[in-house]
């Protein structure tokens, strides 16, 4: 395998950051940022820790109109907080529920209250509060002449389009999800617990290069299967069975996410056909997915030749989505979405389709768009249903 990237991003990457941020607060009339999510988070700090996996503490970022974000956090990050371009680290000794970080929030947040100041905060589809409804509330009303406004399109229009080290990072990650499914016929065949398919799979891997595995979903079952997000059984692949493995492996904190189907020891001609279509859905998905084209159109291109097979459309909600920090980000391939695609997203398309006696089938690439259009970052999969 190639060197990887640099792990984490110089200074210059969250000066750009926090730059085009501020640009778009002054536009919208903001005079800060206040996020507290993980994502949001690192995105403007490079804090990067797995210690958010524990919910008993609040973290907190500040972007202010002008200079440096401001870190607001339990004093058990400051140590890491300080190998981060940040400057201004707020702590105090956490978890402490009757004041969590309320009273350094207050202090910070009081002179733009003094002067009934706008602050954006994420409130919109596919974000959370992270951080307990009463102390939100207990802040709010301790700040009377604040003003709340939503974010979630500020933030949203930033991270939908990723820096080259962004891009960089992903296409790494992808790679090694690519080698990774690669190794699958050396460890699934007919007698294979599925949850040992699973394990090998994670272990494949973490030995390819991933930091972890947090995401592994699929399902397998005599001619199709008909679940894809339950936990594996232990049940052993049969002759005939149909298996997904789908991955979220991630390297310094970037995902990738795709799919790969394989029949164990035949195929059946109705999943071949399934297949078949679900390739050439991904085909016209590659080909749409150009700058200026919308979320809509792509779905449609892709739910277009679904049809052929199923007449519903294939539609589960959506055929894809963005990929980056998170698993799936913003946009949505779906009908509700007239996000413009624009040069420097990164994407996945996930056309899928139902058949057969309550079978399903999924499909799924990770795709970069150029100006001239996409290029994959996963390697493509095979044209025909392949059989191990």
């Amino acid at each position: 395998m190639s060197n990887p990237p640099n792990r984490g991003f110089p200074p210059e990457e969250f000066e750009a950051r926090t730059a085009k941020a501020q640009a778009l607060m002054a536009d919208a009339g903001l005079s800060g940022l206040l996020l507290m999510t993980e994502p949001e988070v690192r995105y403007f700090s490079g804090f990067h820790t797995l210690f958010w996996q524990s919910p008993t503490r609040p973290w907190f970022l500040f972007v202010p109109a002008q200079g440096k974000p401001i870190a607001v956090i339990p004093e058990i990050g400051a140590a890491l907080m300080r190998q981060t371009w940040i400057v201004d680290i707020r702590t105090w000794s956490a978890p402490n529920p009757d004041d969590d970080g309320i009273s350094l929030l207050t202090e910070l947040l009081s002179p733009l209250a003094n002067k009934s100041a706008s602050i954006g905060i994420l409130k919109g589809h596919e974000t959370a509060l992270r951080m307990p409804l009463g102390d939100y509330e207990q802040l709010i009303s301790s700040l009377p002449g604040l003003k709340i406004e939503d974010a979630t399109g500020l933030v949203r229009t930033l991270r939908m389009v990723k820096s080259p080290r962004e891009i960089e990072k992903l296409s790494h990650i992808c790679v090694i999800g690519s080698r990774t499914f690669a190794r699958v016929p050396g460890f699934a065949s007919a007698g294979t617990p599925l949850d040992e398919v699973f394990r090998s799979f994670r272990r494949a891997a973490l030995s390819a290069g991933a930091d972890d595995v947090p995401y592994l979903v699929g399902g397998a079952d005599h001619g199709g299967y008909r679940d894809v997000i339950s936990p594996p059984s232990a049940a052993a692949l049969q002759t005939g069975d149909i298996l997904m493995l789908d991955t979220g492996a991630t390297w310094d904190g970037y995902f990738c996410d795709f799919d790969r189907n394989f029949a164990i020891g035949q195929a059946d001609d109705l999943s071949r056909h399934a297949y078949d279509v679900l390739w050439r859905a991904t085909e016209a998905g590659i080909k749409a997915a150009h700058p200026g084209t919308t979320c809509r159109e792509l779905f449609h291109a892709m739910q277009s030749v679904i049809a052929e097979m199923d007449s519903a459309g294939g539609d589960v909600g959506r055929l894809g989505h963005g990929l980056g920090m998170q698993l799936t980000e913003w946009p949505s391939h779906a009908e509700f979405d007239e996000t413009v695609i624009t040069e420097n997203m990164v994407l996945t398309l996930e056309p899928s389709l139902s058949y057969g006696d309550g079978r399903i089938m999924v499909h799924e690439e990770n795709i970069v768009v150029r100006a001239n259009g996409a290029e994959l970052l996963s390697t493509r999969a095979v044209p025909d249903l392949p059989i191990i």
